[in-house]
């Protein structure tokens, strides 16, 4: 390009870089000759300003709340805040284009106040906001979130002039929901990339001294279906009399505490292990030591329709793996995976047991997830499509 275009990014539920997605977005676009500035939560890092990778992070503190009343106060101070550092950055950086990703979906406010000065606003959807009120409440909470989560999401499309869908379902939802022109919609998936996730030589110290080694990665949060797991490894080890098999729970969430008094109450402690968020050498060591792995998201209105990222990462790692039967896990993994019944923890443990017994079988799934991830999936694929929304734009 003649001119080097500049792109502000914000975010608000995870701070970069630990947000793959956006890190990945804000790299490439950096890469590909744009000025990228980022605004996002502090969280754990402790630099409030940085650049990293030529990407400059603009972080502010914000408390993690999780009840609904939780969710708008954390959104109350995000706003305000994200909405001042915007300016911060408008006049010390500059930016052409803001891209926001979600949740929450109030950063539109920011996208049309600053359509005003000719700037374009991306809509990068990461998450059904509406969906996520009806798979977490019910009674008045449900009320009291929905109604304001419906009308953010069609602002937010109404203000958009191009969205990113991570899927062709959200894409669908876009049109027919939002009412979003379909050439201003474009599906760019989360795969990891090739050269930074893909199997290493096997620790088998990770097996704990068991026959067989189960992995688990990802967030442990109210959508995640940890319980189910937890459910699932109790039938496994108390009912099936199966002891040779060890658990291990890469990452973290607000449920972890919770699932590990679980654990402790079911008797699992011999048998699960919670290793909390860990560096990427040791995520790909574990999981490619592992037999199989799973992804217990159960079937709700959010989940069907939405890609999970740890599925994917499955993939790249060549690991077979087991899912409950819902329809976008069946898009990504295909014949990578085995399904169970949807919500049905004793029949996801029959589905373990089975592939567990099934070497063969293990090695043809993972092959197969492999060369899918290759093929398609992978970031070195999907940024494509990004650049392209930014060419054309």
């Amino acid at each position: 390009m003649a001119q080097a275009k500049k792109i502000l990014i914000l975010v608000e539920n995870l701070p970069v870089p630990l947000d793959r997605r956006i890190w990945m977005e804000a790299t490439t676009l950096g890469d590909a000759g744009y000025q990228v500035s980022v605004i996002c939560p502090k969280g754990k890092y402790s630099a409030f300003y940085e650049v990293m990778q030529n990407v400059r992070i603009y972080r502010y503190p914000l408390p993690s709340l999780e009840s609904v009343l939780g969710h708008f106060l954390e959104y109350a101070i995000a706003l305000p805040i994200t909405f001042f550092l915007t300016f911060v950055v408008f006049f010390k950086d500059g930016f052409d284009v803001i891209q926001s990703a979600n949740p929450p979906d109030f950063f539109f406010i920011i996208g049309g106040f600053f359509k005003i000065f000719g700037k374009k606003f991306i809509f990068d959807h990461h998450d059904l906001m509406p969906e996520i009120c009806d798979s977490r409440w019910n009674g008045w909470k449900h009320k009291v979130a929905y109604l304001p989560s419906v009308w953010a999401e069609k602002q937010t499309f109404k203000t958009a002039d191009w969205v990113i869908a991570t899927n062709e379902s959200y894409r669908q939802i876009a049109i027919r929901r939002g009412g979003v022109n379909p050439e201003k919609v474009v599906v760019v998936r989360s795969g990891p990339e090739i050269d930074k996730f893909k199997p290493v030589p096997v620790n088998d110290s990770w097996r704990n001294g068991k026959e067989y080694l189960v992995g688990y990665l990802g967030v442990m949060g109210p959508n995640d279906g940890m319980e189910y797991l937890l459910e699932t490894i109790n039938f496994i080890v108390h009912s099936l009399n199966r002891t040779d098999i060890h658990f291990i729970l890469i990452g973290s969430g607000d449920l972890q505490p919770k699932l590990k008094k679980i654990c402790t109450r079911f008797g699992l402690d011999e048998f699960v292990e919670f290793t909390g968020r860990l560096p990427d050498q040791q995520v790909k060591e574990i999981l490619s030591t592992a037999d199989l792995a799973v992804a217990p998201d159960p079937r709700d209105p959010l989940n069907d329709v939405s890609t999970m990222n740890k599925i994917i990462e499955y993939m790249a790692l060549e690991k077979a793996l087991v899912c409950f039967d819902l329809r976008e896990a069946k898009v990504s993994a295909g014949d990578a995976a085995v399904y169970a019944k949807p919500n049905d923890a004793q029949d996801f443990a029959l589905k373990v047991i089975e592939l567990l017994e099934q070497p063969e079988k293990r090695k043809v799934m993972a092959s197969y997830g492999r060369k899918r991830f290759l093929d398609s999936l992978a970031w070195d694929h999907q940024k494509k499509h990004l650049l392209r929304l930014y060419q054309e734009l």
